[in-house]
């Protein structure tokens, strides 16, 4: 279940994902078989290509794409999530989701 984003948030992840582009698209979450993650990074790309050759640089396996509608994407969680996030300079997404050590979000203090 996917909550704390937009719509155009989401359209604007699925233009790019469709336009060919790496697209990042971060957002709380919650499913039952990973109840200690609290958000998800879906990282996209419509050419299959280099979205796996980007997945490489990362050590993300080409069996972890989810192939779901036109929009192909590896989820990232945890540490690999925040590890992305930071090399790839997506600071904002550390920050507006609270994901760096020590840092709670407002409505959790």
């Amino acid at each position: 279940m996917a909550f704390g984003i937009r719509r155009n948030e989401l359209e604007l992840w699925k233009e790019k994902v469709i336009n060919g582009e790496i697209a990042f698209l971060t957002h709380f979450w919650y499913d039952q078989r990973f109840p200690h993650y609290t958000t998800v990074t879906k990282v996209g790309c419509g050419d299959l290509d280099k979205l796996l050759a980007w997945g490489e640089k990362y050590q993300l396996r080409p069996e972890w794409v989810h192939q779901r509608d036109s929009f192909p994407h590896f989820d990232l969680l945890g540490e690999k999530q925040k590890e992305v996030l930071r090399q790839e300079g997506l600071m904002d997404h550390l920050e507006r989701f609270h994901l760096e050590k020590g840092d709670k979000c407002n409505e959790c203090k």
